[in-house]
This record gives structure tokens, C-alpha cells and sequence, in this order.
């Protein structure tokens, strides 16, 4: 068996994976602003505890990690979302288990793992996108993972959609990820109903799903969900036009989402394209594996 760790921004998921990619055991938490503060001692504490906690069920043999950000030789070099630079995760770790460890960018990990059992598996050029926090993404060409050098690059969110647009965490102005996460989404649409910043994406989904459509409720969330899959398709046509994709998968807390947004985006990068030039329809599909793409792709990972 294998451990499969993915950190996010705002949440920690851990699974106990199967050689034939199965979670068989799982858990997660939610990450509260405190434990941000302390950010490296909360990842630490959670993944030793539930190691812990797992081994005494279950025989280890490999720890998977994936996270947001910039990563080399088992070090995160950056992670803008979660404030961490230089930070020697692999070796922390190893401190306390003595396991093999593999560490990658959450998003080329579950971009990996949709690629060996999920929305990707055979196709030859695809791209994934993660739509959680940030937007994170991967290319694959003749079915294998594009890798830029020392960096792993491929930094779609950090795309400019928006000349002298909103500044990012990143530095820059205008990136795709401050106005398509799935977190520019939720804090809008929170935003336009005069909602609580603790109002979770589940609570915010119930209330697409119920709301009266002759509402005014209605119409600004409609407004929000337009202008979101409008910021949506511009980053994925230009993503198009750049690598001439089969298929496009889309994951994260994105796939919760399903059923308002993929219909209206598959439209609307229709007619984006129709207006270049004429290409065979190319698929947007989400996660086959949902949000447990990273946890099951870290596990996929080379070892360090």
C-alpha cells in the first residue's frame, strides 16, 4: 500500500492507495487560519499523525506528496498561496518516517493520475487544469508529461488574461487564476449574496441549485457564473491555440460544479474557436477521479 498526501490552500487530504489506484482508506481537514499561520508544523503534525495512525492498519511502502507551487529535489521553492519558500518538506518528514518519499506539484500529480486511470487515458496531447485555490496545470504530448527543466513550469495560472487586471499573490497583474480559481468564483458569489467568507463551496452549490430563477437572487448569481466561465474560456483558448489539445480535463472542487458550469463552457469555447478556424471539437471533461486526483497521482510520482 501506498500513502497519498495532497496539500491545498485551504485544505489537507490523505489516502491509503492500492497498487491498482483504489483509495481504500482516507482522510481530511480542513485547514483554519491559525493553522495557516503555522503552516509548516500543521502539514507536519497531519502527515506523521495519520502515517501513524494508517501504518498500525495497513503495510506502508511509499509516501506521496503533492502541493502547490515551484518543487525541485524535494524542496518547495514557492508556493504562492500558501506562503512557503525553501522549504526542505522531504527531509522534515523523513525525520520522523522511514519510508521512501516522492514529492510534486498537486496539479501535475493529479494530472498524472488522470492520465493513467482517468479523463486523459488514451489520448495522446491533453491538458489538465486544477481550478482550486489557484489554477494549477499540465500538457501531455504522445501520452507523456511535458517538463520544462529544473523548474516543471507550466504555471497556467500565472497566465496574464488581463493587462494591469488584479494583482496576484505571484507579483504579477492580471493572471488567469484571480479571475477562474474556483476560489475567485466562490468569494463573488459570496460577495453578491452578502455572504459570510465562512460559507463553503457546498453551502454555495445548495443554494445555485435552490434558489428561486425569478429571484433577484437568482439573476446575480447567474451574472457571476457568467462572468466566470466568460474568464474561464479565455485562459483555455489561449491553452488551445498554444498546444492543439484532444482533450481537456478539469479538476479540483471544479468537478463539484459539474453541472452548472462544464455545458455553458463547452459552448462557449465552441464559439471561441469557430472564429479562428475550423478544428475538430475538442473534449473538456472533469476529473474522473474528482478532488482525489492529487492524492492518488502523488503516489505515481518518481522517486526522490
Amino acid at each position: 500500500m501506498k500513502i497519498g498526501i495532497d496539500i491545498g490552500g485551504s485544505h489537507l487530504a490523505i489516502g491509503v492507495i492500492h497498487n491498482n489506484g483504489n483509495i481504500v482508506d482516507k482522510k481530511e481537514k480542513i485547514l483554519t487560519n491559525i493553522e495557516k499561520e503555522n503552516i509548516q508544523h500543521t502539514i507536519e503534525d497531519f502527515i506523521v499523525n495519520n502515517y501513524n495512525f494508517f501504518s498500525e492498519k495497513y503495510i506502508i511502502d511509499l509516501i506521496g506528496i503533492a502541493i502547490p507551487g515551484i518543487i525541485n529535489d524535494g524542496v518547495i521553492l514557492s508556493t504562492v498561496n500558501l506562503g512557503l519558500k525553501n522549504y526542505n518538506i522531504v527531509e522534515n518528514i523523513k525525520s520522523n518516517i522511514d519510508v521512501p518519499i516522492t514529492l510534486g506539484n498537486d496539479a501535475k500529480c493529479a494530472a498524472i493520475a488522470e492520465n493513467e486511470y482517468g479523463c486523459l487515458k488514451g489520448f495522446s496531447r491533453s491538458i489538465f487544469l486544477t481550478l482550486g485555490t489557484g489554477i494549477g496545470g499540465a500538457t501531455f504530448l504522445d501520452g507523456k508529461l511535458l517538463k520544462a527543466g529544473i523548474k516543471p513550469g507550466y504555471e497556467f495560472g500565472h497566465m496574464v488574461i488581463q493587462k494591469n487586471g488584479i494583482e496576484c499573490n505571484c507579483g504579477r497583474k492580471g493572471c488567469f487564476e484571480k479571475y477562474a480559481s474556483m476560489k475567485t468564483f466562490k468569494n463573488k458569489l459570496r460577495e453578491a449574496l452578502k455572504l459570510d467568507e465562512k460559507v463553503r463551496g457546498e453551502d454555495l452549490l445548495k443554494i445555485i441549485n435552490e434558489v428561486n430563477n425569478k429571484s433577484m437572487e437568482y439573476t446575480m448569481i447567474q451574472n457571476v457564473v457568467s462572468e466566470f466561465i466568460e474568464d474561464l474560456s479565455i485562459g483555455i483558448c489561449n491553452l488551445i491555440n498554444i498546444f492543439e489539445p484532444e482533450i481537456i480535463g478539469i479538476g479540483g472542487s471544479f468537478v463539484y460544479f459539474k453541472d452548472i458550469f462544464l455545458e455553458r463552457l463547452k459552448q462557449r469555447i465552441r464559439k471561441e474557436n469557430s472564429k479562428r478556424l475550423e478544428r475538430q471539437e475538442i473534449l473538456v471533461e472533469t476529473a474522473k477521479l474528482g478532488n482525489d486526483a492529487g492524492i492518488i497521482g502523488a503516489t505515481l510520482m518518481p522517486l526522490l
